[in-house]
């Protein structure tokens, strides 16, 4: 009987301890999301994010966690108070693997809030616009992820060709503005169905992804491209990843730096005309289809038109032997904080956020940072602004108090301005989303 109990309490003491070990463990966890969760709360109408999201029905939610582990940025989704929250809704991509994974069926994927709508473009299941024969796709359509970007190019260009517009003659088929991710894979769809490309981008092949900084890795997932294959690496650099498309489209298609060119054409479709018989695509857009974005946003504070300040960072060898200050808290800030710090080059790296936790970026990029920060190679500046930008230092606030911090160039990335007024012009209308699909 002793022996029998003996082992009895043997096989409860095995199984218990792993058991409070673990409790302990998303105890701690829960904690931490409650409090990310509680300091994005404080941006107010600023933590909605700028794409397609969950939104969690709270009371069906039976808190399984199961959208947690399955959303594939860490530290988007927590559990509090025993049940599934948006803790970091500026980290969220639209994956959706959180909606699939919810054994309740409490989760759906929304752009905007009640409280605050996001404009996007109206369209149609084909994702033409209000003009006939213009189309937007991309980023510019609320939905994020390469991915989704190179699916709606690939399906546009199978509607371009069922619908049977063409060109007059000399003219392309297809006008496509921008050469991102979905620009590329729309043009090769195009190309394989046999109509002609013109590709009007500003700068260079792959759009956004050009503008990353060269060491920043891209999580794109398996794409299928028209003419090329299919990529099926899930993690990818930025030049691997943007060379796959721009391989294979320039020998088809012709480019242009004048996108403002689509901007005249566009307007032919308005006030009743008839619209014009080549297909105008607009994925991700150039100078007068901006992306989602816009330009970009400025400080507004004195010294911002100095030669030192920019607002991206393509390689970091230019600023060698410079003191850097990135300004803002997102992925794109982080990227570049990331980017002058491996190479090495740097006198140093400053990253000023207003707000007091890195809250705001995919929970790989936060890793990376954090790396950094704890070797002493990015000095962080948490809750600080700047106020005052001189050729030889920087001015912050933190709460009451200010300082001069020594600087050689700044980096500024808080977002930009959405492109709403533009497309109005062109003639497309807007609907606002609050809350909904």
């Amino acid at each position: 009987m002793s022996t029998t109990y003996l082992v009895l309490l043997g096989l409860i003491a095995a199984a218990g301890v792993p058991y409070i070990a673990w409790t302990r463990l998303e105890a701690r966890a829960h904690k931490r999301a409650a409090a990310v969760h509680a300091d994005i709360l404080e941006l107010g109408d600023d933590a909605v994010p700028p794409s397609l999201h969950p939104r969690i029905d709270l009371d069906a939610c039976i808190g399984s966690g199961a959208c947690v582990r399955a959303c594939p940025e860490d530290g988007v989704l927590g559990i509090t108070d025993g049940r599934a929250r948006l803790v970091n809704p500026l980290s969220c991509i639209g994956h959706s693997a959180c909606m699939q994974a919810c054994p309740v069926g409490a989760i759906s994927l929304v752009f905007g809030t009640e409280t605050r709508g996001v404009e996007l473009p109206m369209l149609t299941p084909s994702f033409e616009t209000s003009c006939p024969g213009i189309y937007i796709i991309g980023e510019l359509t609320g939905m994020g992820l390469i991915r989704n970007a190179t699916m709606q190019g690939t399906q546009v260009s199978a509607t371009i060709a069922k619908a049977g517009r063409r060109g007059a003659a000399g003219d392309p088929d297809v006008l496509i503005v921008g050469a991102g991710p979905a620009g590329i894979a729309a043009a090769l769809g195009c190309l394989a169905q046999g109509l002609s490309v013109t590709i009007l981008e500003q700068s260079v092949f792959g759009g956004t992804i050009a503008h990353y900084p060269r060491a920043k890795v891209v999580m794109t997932g398996a794409l299928d491209l028209p003419g090329y294959g299919t990529v099926r690496r899930k993690t990818m650099s930025k030049s691997s990843c943007s060379c796959c498309g721009p391989t294979s489209a320039r020998g088809s298609a012709s480019t242009s730096a004048r996108a403002r060119a689509s901007t005249r054409s566009a307007r032919t479709a308005r006030g009743g005309r008839s619209p014009p018989r080549a297909t105008r695509c607009c994925a991700r857009p150039a100078s007068c289809w901006p992306r989602r974005r816009g330009a970009p946003r400025q400080l507004g504070v004195p010294g911002e038109d100095l030669p030192k300040v920019s607002y991206r960072l393509l390689e970091p060898e230019p600023f060698a032997g410079l003191h850097a200050l990135v300004v803002g808290g997102g992925n794109a800030a982080a990227d570049c904080a990331i980017a002058l710090a491996e190479a090495g080059g740097c006198a140093s790296v400053g990253l000023s956020y207003r707000r007091t936790q890195l809250a705001r970026m995919r929970g790989s990029v936060r890793e990376r940072l954090m790396a950094l920060i704890d070797a002493g190679r990015v000095t962080p500046h948490l809750g600080s602004e700047v106020t005052r930008i001189a050729p030889d230092h920087v001015v912050l606030r933190t709460g009451a108090a200010t300082r001069e911090l020594r600087n050689d160039a700044v980096i500024i990335q808080i977002g930009g301005t959405a492109p709403s007024e533009l497309l109005r012009t062109i003639g497309i209308e807007l609907v606002e989303k609050r809350g909904e699909a």
